[in-house]
This record gives structure tokens, C-alpha cells and sequence, in this order.
């Protein structure tokens, strides 16, 4: 298998965030505490429990430069997270918000972070030295429904989003003061201004991502598609892969050619691009059972011969697999866990409605490595 490790934290995680070193977990356990645990003498040990939320926590996400802890909750609040002595001390942000927050994502230089929320609306929030608190600028009135989840582009300038209205979207955010201006990275744009609406989508859109360079950009539907989008801006090409498993919550990009997709499935699906630049469904993480005449050659028809050859659950090999897998409920986020030189994800963890949080490793699947060095 290429899990690692399997830690069962609560009956319950709806998010979870890694800090800088990876010695210490913080989590939601599906209410309104966060639980930070460490590794203490080989043994996961609760040391802090965050509780000043009222509501749900419903994202949460560690600065790795500043080390700080943003949350967020159905609340409508928002806390940035200072660790002070032995102390986690917070910081209201006003989010002005009138519906729940839903996702939170610091930006790669950490000088502000994004909430995306039930209002359809995106707050970005940054730090004002001068009044010491952090503030917020809306993007407003360009998403029909909630905005379920942000991706920031590696230029700190451009964000993604994804809605169930269905659609993705691509905005400007710069702030004069807080952003400098560069060539390539669209900061011509004024912020709030909307670069790109993607329709391919006939159903809920989950879990955006970027590349590593920041030239292709991923999303999962509700309707068991994945979509790839390359050449952002008014031009972009799109491709639109389908596979007959159960919906995506959330993906992450491993390299530029390989994509790690979770959700209700409960097992990691691995997508790989070709030479061409042509995306498809490679295989499942986990390890899974198969009958005979599910076996096809191709990857196609292997995946569509799962829809004619196997049932999801109507025989005992297929009981047998789901008990032996990692996790046994709904996947609902993957962190990335260790990166090489060139950006590579070699090891990341998921966590679940199952209250798992595992930790696989690439480096022990020989054929999955071929892609991520090819």
C-alpha cells in the first residue's frame, strides 16, 4: 500500500492543516474546536484545543513563514492564530460577511489570505501595520451561489474559485500598499476584476488548484468530472475528463503532469498527463480488488469497464476491498506533507469523515515516481 501511517484523531475531520516543521496537526473535529496535536515520544498527544468559534470550523490553514493559524467558521468569523509563550492568542478579522465563511487559504507570500463564503462573496484580508489588525476587501457581486473553495496563483496576485453555481472563476487581487506590481503576474488588474469565467460545469464545483508554475489549473464537479485549464486568460483551452467513480472534493497537483484527486470514493484517484498534454484517470491509490472481467487493457476502457464489470457493492470481493482501504468514508481534504527542490509532492495526508488523517508516500510506488520525474 502506499499509505504510510493511519491516525484515528476524532469520529469526525472536516479540515485539517499541517505546521511548518510537520510536528504538529490542527484540526476540526467537525464542530467548533480546533484540536492541535504533537508527536511526543512516538505518540500523538492533544496539547491545545482552540475554542472561539460558535459555529463550525470549516477551514483552517498554517503559515509557514509567520506560523500563524487562520480559521474559519459558519460563524461568519474569521481568527488569525498567534502562538504567544505556550499560548495560541487570537485576532478577530471583520469579514463583514452576512452568511457562513466556508474556506480560508493563506497566499503564497503570506501577507494576506482569502475567504470564500456562503454570501457569494471572496474577502481578502491583510494586515494593517499602522491601526495593528488585519482588514478585509470584498470581491462582490460576480458569484452566483457559495464559493466552496480558493486556489491563489504562485504570482500571489491571481485567485480561483469555484462555486455551486458551477462555474470557476479566475480574479485580480491586488492591493496597492500591500502588493508590488510586476509584468507577469496581473498586477494590471484592478483588484476584484474578474480574468476569467469558466462554464464546463452542469453541477457544484469543489476543490480548485494550480500547478507548481502556475500554467494549469485543476477542479473537481459534482457530477464525477475533473477539468484541466491551461493558457489562463480570455483564450483558455479546458479539457474534461469523466470517470464513472463517486464525486471529487478536493485535488492537489503533485507535479505538472499528475494530479491527486479525494472525495466520496474514499480513496485517492491519481490522474496523469501524457506527453501531449492529454489528461486521464491513471488508477486508484489504494489498494483495490478487482474481478476478473474488470481487467481491461486500456486505461478507457479499463475505467468504463468498472461501470459493465464490477459492482460498487453488490458482491463480497467488493465488501472485502472497501474494509482494507485506508480510509472508509468521504475524503474531504488532501495537504501536501513533503515537497522536493522542483515543487514534486512526494508524501501528502488526507483526512476524512471516517476521523482519519493518513499519510501516503509516492516514493514506495515505482510506477507513479516514473511520471513524477518524468
Amino acid at each position: 500500500m502506499a499509505s504510510v501511517s493511519v491516525h484515528q484523531f476524532a469520529p469526525c475531520i472536516t479540515c485539517h492543516a499541517w505546521s511548518p516543521d510537520q510536528s504538529m496537526i490542527a484540526f476540526c473535529p467537525n464542530n467548533n474546536e480546533v484540536h492541535i496535536y504533537k508527536m511526543l515520544e512516538g505518540k500523538w498527544e492533544k496539547i491545545h484545543v482552540l475554542h472561539k468559534h460558535d459555529q463550525l470550523v470549516s477551514g483552517i490553514d498554517w503559515s509557514r513563514r509567520t506560523d500563524q493559524i487562520v480559521t474559519v467558521s459558519h460563524d461568519r468569523n474569521s481568527y488569525v492564530w498567534s502562538l504567544e509563550a505556550s499560548e495560541w492568542v487570537p485576532t478577530l478579522v471583520i469579514l463583514r460577511l452576512n452568511r457562513a465563511a466556508l474556506c480560508v487559504q493563506w497566499s503564497p507570500k503570506e501577507n494576506k489570505f482569502a475567504v470564500g463564503s456562503g454570501a457569494k462573496t471572496v474577502c481578502i484580508c491583510y494586515y494593517e501595520q499602522e491601526n495593528n489588525w488585519w482588514v478585509s476587501k470584498i470581491i462582490r457581486k460576480r458569484h452566483d451561489s457559495s464559493v466552496t473553495s480558493i486556489a491563489w496563483h504562485p504570482n500571489n496576485i491571481l485567485l480561483a474559485t469555484t462555486s455551486t453555481d458551477g462555474k470557476c472563476r479566475v480574479f485580480s487581487t491586488f492591493i496597492k500598499g500591500v502588493d508590488t506590481k510586476h509584468s507577469s503576474s496581473g498586477s494590471d488588474s484592478k483588484f476584484g476584476e474578474q480574468i476569467m469565467q469558466l462554464d464546463l460545469s452542469h453541477s457544484w464545483t469543489f476543490g480548485i488548484r494550480w500547478s507548481p508554475s502556475g500554467n494549469t489549473l485543476s477542479y473537481a464537479g459534482h457530477d464525477s468530472m475533473i477539468y484541466f485549464v491551461d493558457d489562463i486568460g480570455p483564450s483558455p483551452s479546458a479539457q474534461s475528463l469523466a470517470f464513472r467513480d463517486l464525486p471529487l472534493r478536493d485535488v492537489l497537483f503533485l507535479s505538472e503532469r499528475m494530479v491527486i484527486g479525494v472525495g466520496y470514493d474514499c480513496n485517492p484517484m491519481v490522474f496523469a498527463a501524457d506527453e501531449r498534454g492529454l489528461w486521464s484517470f491513471l488508477r486508484f491509490l489504494d489498494e483495490r480488488k478487482q474481478t476478473s472481467n474488470a481487467k481491461y487493457g486500456s486505461q478507457l476502457s479499463g475505467t468504463f469497464g468498472k461501470l459493465y464489470g464490477q459492482s460498487k457493492s453488490g458482491s463480497n470481493e467488493a465488501n472485502e476491498s472497501s474494509r482494507i482501504r485506508a480510509h472508509d468514508n468521504c475524503i474531504t481534504s488532501v495537504v501536501p506533507l513533503k515537497k522536493t527542490r522542483d515543487a514534486t509532492v512526494t508524501t501528502f495526508t488526507t483526512a476524512g469523515l471516517d476521523g482519519k488523517v493518513v499519510t501516503w508516500d509516492l516514493q514506495k510506488q515505482q510506477d507513479l515516481m516514473a511520471y513524477l520525474q518524468g
